[in-house]
């Protein structure tokens, strides 16, 4: 942990004000945004799951530090979850997702929140879990970054991975996929920066995005400080090289990595993506 981060640690340990908790020791990280908004984290923490070999790295970007994970599909697979099967309430938590998890269930390589949601946890657009349509795709004008358009859809099918505008998607995607969720604005369209966003906004809080490379490899990036969003959205275009990126979400981002122990919480979060590591096989 650098000590120029703008964070308050309270250790259940006797820590530093810059060392990192041991391991599967449970440390609160709660950061300040410049617009005001707080996020608490859990980081390192046990992850009650086995965990697959690492696929996050820490970055730096603009003096702004970053975690990005990629999937690769030669090696994942890409699932979202809301809740139970069956209509059961939203998890609301990487804790409670990990322990709905069965034995057999592939080793997962990480996770995050995928997708902006209502008060019960549950997406306001399009969402599409196990093959199943759970929300269509919302289309409607009206408030906040979802309807800062163009806004768009991260969906796909087996190996195949694909981020698109939410008008695209509704003009050229025929086929059901198996997954899919809808957040906004779109960060990147096909290269270009949402015409919308500036260099460097004065809104700046913790945010997550997800993109897909040329090589249809997924990387999906959470900030560990305020961020704006023409930052993040450099990021995705200077040095990912994706053409078209989708912001997920922001003050309640958070990352799900067992290979670092890290799981946060402490703000309720709504769908989730998952990415399994298949190259790591089945538990026993």
């Amino acid at each position: 942990m650098r000590c120029t981060l703008p964070v308050v640690v309270i250790a259940l340990l006797a820590l530093t004000a810059c060392d990192r908790g041991q391991e599967g020791k449970p440390v609160t990280v709660i950061e300040f945004g410049e617009d005001g908004t707080t996020t608490r984290r859990a980081e390192p923490s046990a992850a009650p799951a086995r965990a697959a070999a690492g696929a996050c790295e820490q970055v730096v970007f603009e003096q702004i530090p970053l975690v990005h994970c990629v999937a690769d599909p030669a090696r994942h697979r890409i699932r979202v979850d809301l809740g139970p099967s069956g209509g059961g309430a939203p998890y609301r938590s990487f804790a409670k997702l990990a322990e709905a998890r069965g034995a057999d269930a592939a080793p997962v390589a990480f996770a995050m929140n995928a997708g902006m949601f209502d008060g019960e946890g549950k997406p306001i657009g399009y969402y599409v879990e196990g093959g199943e349509r759970l929300k269509q795709l919302n289309r409607k004008d009206g408030e906040g970054n979802f309807h800062l358009k163009p806004n768009g859809v991260f969906f796909g099918t087996g190996t195949r991975w694909r981020v698109m505008t939410a008008e695209r998607f509704y003009a050229d995607i025929g086929d059901r996929p198996e997954f899919g969720t809808q957040s906004g604005p779109m960060l990147l369209i096909d290269g270009k920066v949402h015409p919308e966003i500036t260099a460097d906004g004065p809104s700046r809080t913790t945010r997550n995005a997800v993109g897909v490379d040329a090589q249809g490899r997924a990387h999906f990036v959470i900030a560990d400080g305020p961020i704006s969003f023409g930052r993040l959205a450099r990021y995705f275009r200077d040095e990912l090289k994706t053409a078209n990126a989708l912001y997920l979400d922001g003050s309640v981002s958070a990352l799900w990595n067992p290979a670092s122990g890290r799981m946060d919480d402490g703000t309720l979060i709504g769908p989730m993506v998952i990415v399994e590591d298949m190259a790591e096989g089945r538990a026993p």
